[in-house]
This record gives structure tokens, C-alpha cells and sequence, in this order.
């Protein structure tokens, strides 16, 4: 009697498993299955509407990029045109998505898409940055003088910070503990302690003024792009010190369409062992080994036009670059092109990832490319 029974339930099992014509008729029994999206905030290359009009797309990742829903957003001037989207950041614990324009901060509800509030600041907007509790965002003004301290739930303004640096990007560490400032116009990068934001300390001096940079998850290295280097610079984050300046081998810079600079675009791949930088120039993405000090060139890639940033999926599978591409990161090959729901080229600096179970977010990336190692390499702790 023992053995039918034994029989039976295998075949119950192995049902389950495979299921009759597609469908896990034992759903019930496991968790919900992970539905990984990427938003794209646009008009993100300046206030350009040819490259995927006004909103903020939503793509299915698992399913080739396939474009999913756009989500309607204000952020507009006197005559109702779209202004410029300048950032994008995403909290899962609290379920709200960000997007700032040149004069904006809009709140999103992840789980309706309902716009919970509007913000207009006096100094304007840049790109900003949210802890990882989702409860404050630290907001450049429009390469002003300060950074806003702002309450993520409300968009009210806790305390401003005033570098004089002409606020720009802005980055919080994955523990929270720190938020790093760097302005056009400053060749130091500023750090801030999140529990007391008045202490202030410096790395630097860069070769020039600071633009796109990311850190790792340890946060003790800095790469940052600088203006006039074809490359970018390391920077250590517990002495202060620039440790390196690499140059991008055999290719030569030249004339560019937006930034003013060569290389306007910096991410490590979320297992540190990788940093990709951009080149508008040239029209390529170069890949360098972050293991090595300086990093070592490994590859080049061509794309289809100028890019101005680079960020990666949670999982360090697939590159970013603001040109719409999706780069396989093993193999280096272009896998897919992002496209808006009338078959338009959809192109943006402004994007990342948000992971959703049974409806609900669990997982939000960071439009900055940030590393994603929690404890030293050898311990193979990673932060998925």
C-alpha cells in the first residue's frame, strides 16, 4: 500500500513542477514570481521629445524590453512644454518613485502610478539621490549653491547644505550613512555625514571640475568623470586622496554635442569587478578592470550614438547606456534597443531598475551605477 501511495505522490510533485499546459498549478505553495522593470524618465536627454516623448516608461526586462505602459508626469513650464528631466530615484520600502526636472520634484505612487504631489523649489532641481530607509532625499538645486535636505514624504525641506559648488549630482551610500556632492564647478568631491548633515569633509582635488561619478557598496573608492579627461579618476573615500587618473587607450577626444565634456557617464557593475565609462565622442562605451589599481582597459564598445550615462541591472547582467541600448555585460553585445509604445527609439540618462512581487516593490536600483559589495570580495557577499 505503501508504494502506490509513494508513486502518487511523486507524480503530484512532478505535476506541480511541470504543470499541464503552461500554468504551476501550485502557485499557491510558492512565492509570487519576481517581475523585474526598468523606468525610464523622459524627455532625459535635455528637453528632447524626439527621443520617447514625455513621461516615464515602464519596460518589462524578462521579456526583451518590451515596453509595458508610460506613466503621465508633469513637470512643465509657463506654456505647458515639458521642461528637462534631471533625476530619478526610487525607494521600494516605502513605494514611491522620484523624478526631478530643472524647476520639479514629482511623487509617484509604484504600486497606481498616481502623481502624490508636486514640489516647485526656488533654486531649481538637479540629479538627486534617497536614503535607503526611503525617508529623505538629498536635492541639488539647479547647479546652485546648495543641496536641499528634503522629507521624501512630503517634499518639504529639512535643512539645506551649501558647498558653493554649482549643485549637480548627488549620491547616497547603500548603508545611508553618507551622501556625496559634486558640483560643475568644484574639483572636490563634498561628503556628508547623514546623521548630522552640517559635517562636511572633502576628496580631491580631481584633476578638474566633478561630473557623473559612482562609488562602491563599501564606500571607500570614488570614480568620477572630470571635464576634459577621456577617462575618469579613483578616488579614496577614507583618506580623501585621488589614488589614480586613467585615460581611455587609442581613442582621441573631439567635439560632442551635449555636456562639454569627453567622458560624461561612469557605473561599476553591481559585482565591482568591472567600471564602464562613456565616450561621446567616439560614440562608445569602454570597460576597465576594477580589480586592478590603476584599472586596466579590457574592451570597447560601439553604439548607435553620443552617450551621456551608464547604469546597470540589479543583478550586473545587462548595461544602461543612455542611448537605449541594452548591453549584455558578458559578452559585450548590444541584445536589445528600447523602443516607446509607437515603435520610437526611446533614449534617456535618467532610468533604473524596480523589482515588484505580487504587485508590490521589493527592489529598487540606483540610476547612478553604484557598486554593490557589502563586505570585502573574498567574503562573496554580494548585494543582489
Amino acid at each position: 500500500m505503501l508504494r502506490p501511495l509513494l508513486r502518487h505522490a511523486f507524480r503530484w510533485v512532478g505535476f506541480c513542477l511541470l504543470g499541464t499546459t503552461g500554468h504551476n498549478l501550485c502557485s499557491a505553495a510558492e512565492p509570487p514570481a519576481l517581475e523585474r522593470r526598468l523606468y525610464v524618465a523622459v524627455p532625459g536627454i535635455r528637453n528632447y521629445l524626439e527621443y520617447g516623448g514625455h513621461g516615464v516608461h515602464v519596460f518589462d526586462i524578462d521579456q526583451g524590453h518590451r515596453w509595458v505602459r508610460r506613466i503621465p508626469a508633469a513637470g512643465l513650464d509657463e506654456q505647458g512644454k515639458p521642461l528637462n528631466v534631471k533625476g530619478i530615484c526610487a525607494s521600494a520600502v516605502t513605494g514611491r518613485l522620484y523624478v526631478s526636472t530643472i524647476r520639479q520634484l514629482q511623487c509617484f505612487d509604484l504600486q497606481t502610478d498616481e502623481r502624490l504631489w508636486e514640489k516647485t523649489y526656488e533654486a531649481g532641481c538637479d540629479r538627486m539621490s534617497i536614503t535607503p530607509d526611503g525617508q529623505t532625499i538629498y536635492l541639488p538645486s539647479f547647479e546652485g549653491p546648495i543641496w536641499h535636505v528634503v522629507d521624501a514624504a512630503t517634499g518639504a525641506v529639512r535643512t539645506q547644505i551649501k558647498p558653493n559648488s554649482a549643485a549637480h549630482n548627488t549620491v547616497v551610500g547603500l548603508d545611508g550613512s553618507a551622501a556625496y556632492l559634486a558640483g560643475l564647478r568644484s574639483p572636490m568631491l563634498t561628503v556628508v555625514d547623514t546623521a548630522n548633515p552640517t559635517a562636511l569633509r572633502t576628496v580631491g582635488p580631481f584633476s578638474g571640475s566633478i561630473r557623473p561619478f559612482t562609488v562602491d557598496g563599501r564606500q571607500r573608492r570614488v570614480f568620477a568623470c572630470v571635464n576634459e579627461r577621456l577617462g575618469f579618476e579613483v578616488g579614496d573615500l577614507v583618506s580623501g586622496q585621488v589614488l589614480a587618473q586613467v585615460d581611455v587607450p587609442g581613442y582621441d577626444k573631439g567635439p560632442v554635442k551635449r555636456h562639454g565634456c569627453p567622458s560624461h557617464g561612469v557605473g561599476l557593475t553591481p559585482n565591482e569587478r568591472e567600471v564602464w565609462v562613456c565616450d561621446a565622442h567616439n560614440q562608445a562605451m569602454h570597460v576597465f578592470d576594477a580589480t586592478a589599481m590603476p584599472p586596466k582597459h579590457l574592451a570597447s564598445i560601439k553604439l548607435n550614438d553620443e552617450p551621456g550615462w551608464i547604469t546597470f541591472s540589479l543583478d550586473g547582467r545587462l548595461a544602461y547606456p543612455s542611448t537605449g541600448e541594452v548591453i549584455d555585460v558578458s559578452t559585450r553585445q548590444v541584445v536589445a534597443q528600447l523602443q516607446d509604445e509607437t515603435g520610437t527609439a526611446v533614449q534617456s540618462e535618467k532610468l533604473l531598475e524596480i523589482d515588484f512581487e505580487a504587485g508590490r516593490p521589493v527592489r529598487a536600483g540606483d540610476q547612478f551605477g553604484l557598486g554593490r559589495l557589502l563586505q570585502a570580495p573574498e567574503s562573496k557577499a554580494v548585494q543582489p
